[in-house]
């Protein structure tokens, strides 16, 4: 009861308005990207399903046996069926020959696709319309490569095995088309039941057979659990789960990208709360240093006085942080309705979690900061009535500083929900810390120095005032260099990081893949689309090989850690030779070719499933011919380049003399898709893959991070001006104090305005530089480390944290200023 009453006589008396504000503003913050990113995470997980056609796929080589629809029927599931495998489709030509190619046929159920949508079009240079449809009975829908290869349009005739059908549509894209072999044939789109009449598939006919899936979270992770059950079964070998790494590595790469990000804005946003929280707590304390000292004379205990104050900081932290999380809800409402849907599509509402998250978080950072300042209250002596001295703070006050550290960085990690990420972050705000309140306390011990050279009395006044309170000082140019590091780190490195995450995908990425290239076509494809206007890409060599073995032992008799590895040693591998590591790939072990025998490079990916070493010598069969090559490096793919990547590339001397086919990808713009029909109408053996849609999907979902992360900073701006502020306002009382006396024993105003310009413009010119440094160094770490982004690093980050630090503590000193010159000086000293 007693701490009821003192909380609302503290409230009336203005003591806990700044606390509150501090905490309401941090978890409103928190709050607002807690649920912000619950929602984007949603979407983003949504466009993952449509990426996959639905919520899950088991694909199979072979027809999937009864059990596996009954178990989705069980679970009340929803399902739909697609088969792929290619063919040759056939059309005669005008004067009367027939003209064959190659397709990948792709035969759907009418539930198809589950989650996405298909998009048509019935020109070929139309755009395309969403749409549920699937082909009716008798059509099918053909993509543009393959109209633009035999010069057809919609509505023409083509011959499927002993099927003829009309084109009613053209395919523009497909929300689960992935970049596999078998989808590099142009497409044919036709009804499931249609199939059987085609007479197409045969016993041994090479089929892909996928079961698509979608329903409720828990019905589809049940038969999750039941089907990696049933996927150790010899039986069942050839089944797999699909998922949206092994079938879509360039959207998954995006996607991860993606939350990073979003996680990024949430630590900033928590780093904020803590230093606003920590100030305004720190603040809350030392006015009522008084009134504490007054307590323990009218008989309170230690034991007292520390459950009064702690219940006291809980009320309030309970009603802030209630305040917050509402407000916070509010706003990521407000932020949507401004994104509009651009940004998020009919995507669920948020999740309870992050209302939990940002009360804890607030209730956590309370306690965590809030508690080293109320166990030094309760080591206040008695005789402070009288005698205004302040002891040093007691080692168990130290120890809870240390354990409010602690805390924040497990916050830190809490809040990531990205070990590496949340470890880098934190790592660089302890690092901060640390160098800042070095780099700081030096800072102030030169200032003696510089002080004995001054002749200008405004300098050495002020030089002076910031020797006489090193303590407050160094306070306040830590709090302002964490404050402004944030801002910095949210805005122009911010800024640096999007554009390098923009250059990963330019406009001008490869939006076609050209294979089966013969060696003696290279030069005449090279002057085709040198006539064309198109910039020349380059070729790479391609060669089929089967492993082997692996250091002598056949792939046969290892029995690797999953089924996907074994399917994958017993195909045939696309390999490659190359004199120089290729763009966007990173040695991320061993090293690149000396050319001193055959050698062979792997992706880290199939390095880890094959349970490679660097050292191991690889065996493949390629043409009947065994090559061994020894592994000497595992490299890093940005698979989300959309560019010629490979698996597995040898140094030339290993393949040189192998036959080979070559391969290429450019970009053709929309004005000159053509392009492609005339490149396979010169070269009919060539196969040319048309991947423009994945490209657009992935730009698309790009675009949508970068604006919520360009939004978000609004709600992190303001928790860091409140930090600024706190750092800023933190000194005032002591500040009027001594200008009151001053002003008692001569001075003008104008003396100590002009003293205390000077004053806080050292502090902020010193925590702006230090902010800088540390936002460009945290830049560096997160685009090197994390993000894998090439870095620059931008002389405009010191110039703004210059002038921001100089600008943010002149206008803070401006603000506290005014109160302090205007407030009487008997009336001070009196209040001593």
């Amino acid at each position: 009861m007693q701490s009821l009453r003192m909380t609302w006589r503290d409230w009336r008396a203005g003591e806990l308005r700044f606390l509150l504000l501090a905490l309401v503003v941090a978890v409103a913050a928190l709050a607002s990207v807690g649920f912000f990113v619950d929602r984007m995470q949603a979407g983003l997980q949504q466009d993952a399903h449509q990426l996959l056609g639905g919520d899950m796929v088991i694909a199979s080589d072979k027809k999937l046996a009864d059990d596996w629809f009954d178990e989705a029927k069980r679970l009340d599931l929803t399902w739909g069926e697609t088969r792929i495998f290619p063919s040759m489709a056939s059309i005669v030509s005008d004067n009367g020959e027939p003209l064959t190619r190659l397709v990948s046929i792709k035969a759907v159920s009418k539930e198809y696709p589950l989650r996405g949508t298909l998009k048509t079009a019935v020109q070929l240079e139309g755009e395309g319309e969403a749409t549920r449809d699937t082909p009716v009975n008798g059509t099918v829908w053909a993509d543009k490569a393959l109209l633009l290869a035999l010069d057809l349009s919609a509505g023409d005739k083509i011959t499927l095995g002993n099927t003829v059908f009309t084109i009613s549509r053209i395919l523009v894209s497909e929300p689960d088309k992935s970049l596999s072999f078998v989808n590099f044939a142009p497409r044919i789109m036709m009804s499931l039941p249609d199939l059987e009449a085609t007479g197409l598939v045969q016993p041994a006919s090479r089929v892909s057979y996928r079961l698509i899936l979608s329903g409720e979270a828990h019905a589809i992770e049940t038969y999750r659990k039941w089907a990696k059950s049933r996927l150790d079964n010899e039986a069942n070998k050839g089944i797999r789960l699909e998922t949206l790494e092994s079938s879509r590595p360039e959207m998954n790469t995006t996607l991860n990208r993606g939350e990073q990000f979003l996680s990024l804005v949430a630590l900033l946003s928590a780093m904020l709360a803590a230093v606003a929280i920590a100030m305004a707590a720190r603040r809350f304390v030392v006015r009522h240093l008084d009134a504490c000292a007054m307590l323990r004379c009218l008989g309170m205990t230690q034991n007292e006085v520390t459950a009064l104050y702690l219940t006291e900081f809980l009320l309030v932290g309970l009603v802030g942080t209630v305040i917050g999380a509402m407000l916070g809800f509010a706003g990521h409402f407000v932020l949507l309705e401004i994104l509009g849907s651009f940004v998020l599509r009919d995507v669920p509402l948020p999740g309870w979690l992050p209302a939990v998250k940002s009360i804890a978080t607030g209730l956590i950072l309370l306690v965590g900061f809030a508690l080293p300042p109320v166990l030094q209250l309760r080591n206040v002596p008695h005789n402070r009535v009288i005698r205004r001295e302040r002891e040093a703070p007691k080692p168990l006050t130290l120890l809870t500083y240390c354990c409010g550290l602690a805390v924040f960085v497990l916050l830190l990690l809490w809040q990531a929900g990205d070990l590496k990420l949340g470890l880098y972050t934190a790592g660089g705000f302890m690092g901060g810390l640390a160098v800042f309140a070095l780099v700081g306390w030096l800072s102030l011990k030169g200032l003696h120095v510089l002080r004995r050279n001054l002749n200008n009395p405004d300098w050495r006044f002020a030089l002076t005032s910031l020797e006489r309170r090193p303590g407050t000082t160094l306070v306040q140019i830590v709090a302002l260099s964490c404050g402004l590091m944030a801002l910095l780190l949210l805005t122009v490195v911010r800024a640096d990081l999007v554009s390098e995450w923009k250059k990963a995908t330019p406009p001008d990425t490869p939006n076609h893949f050209v294979i089966n290239i013969l060696p003696e076509q290279k030069a005449d494809m090279a002057a085709l689309m040198e006539t064309a206007g198109i910039e020349n890409p380059g070729l790479y060599p391609m060669v089929r090989g089967r492993l082997l073995a692996i250091n002598d032992r056949p792939v046969r008799d290892i029995a690797f850690s999953d089924m996907r590895s074994q399917r994958m040693v017993l195909r045939e591998f696309n390999l490659s030779y190359l004199d120089v590591l290729p763009d966007r790939n990173q040695i991320v072990k061993g090293r690149w070719f000396d050319h001193a025998h055959n050698e062979i490079s792997i992706e880290e990916g199939m390095a880890k499933r094959l349970d490679l070493s660097i050292g191991d010598t690889m065996t493949f069969d390629i043409t009947g011919t065994e090559v061994d090559a020894v592994v000497t490096s595992f490299r890093k793919v940005d698979w989300g380049s959309i560019r010629v990547n490979f698996f597995a590339v040898m140094n030339p001397e290993s393949l040189k003399d192998m036959p080979q086919t070559w391969i290429t990808a450019f970009y053709l713009p929309p004005e000159k898709i053509r392009f492609a029909g005339e490149l396979t109408r010169a070269f009919p053996n060539l196969t040319v893959i048309d991947v423009g849609s994945i490209i657009l999907r992935i730009q698309t979902m790009l675009d949508q991070v970068i604006i919520a992360v360009e939004f978000l900073f609004l709600f992190t701006l303001l928790s860091g001006m409140l930090v600024l502020y706190a750092a800023l306002v933190g000194s005032q009382d002591e500040r009027m104090r001594e200008a009151g006396l001053l002003r008692a024993l001569g001075a003008t105003r104008s003396q100590l305005k002009q003293a205390q310009r000077v004053e806080f413009l050292l502090i902020g010119s010193l925590g702006g530089l230090m902010a800088a440094t540390g936002a460009d160094v945290i830049g560096w770490v997160l685009a090197s480390q994390v993000f894998d982004f090439a870095w620059t690093f931008n002389p405009l980050v010191w110039l703004t944290g210059l002038v921001a630090g100089s600008l943010c503590a002149m206008a803070g000193g401006w603000l506290g200023l005014r109160q302090i010159l205007n407030h009487p000086p008997l009336q001070t000293l009196r209040e001593e």
